[in-house]
């Protein structure tokens, strides 16, 4: 997540608003839940700015 990247469109939080919220300056921030990975796949996808990545859970660190 790129913070500096968002510009508070919401996108995230129509796909996956258990995870996604936005401050006071609308910028994403992270709930302490998740959704199911689909919608968090969803959320990425949407954005506009593309300030969400997902990190594939297979590849090693």
């Amino acid at each position: 997540m790129d913070r500096d990247r968002c510009q508070g469109s919401g996108a995230c939080l129509f796909h996956a608003e258990i995870t996604f919220g936005l401050d006071a300056d609308d910028r994403v921030v992270l709930g302490d839940d998740r959704d199911p990975e689909a919608a968090l796949r969803a959320a990425a996808d949407a954005c506009p700015t593309q300030a969400i990545s997902l990190a594939d859970p297979h590849q090693e660190a």
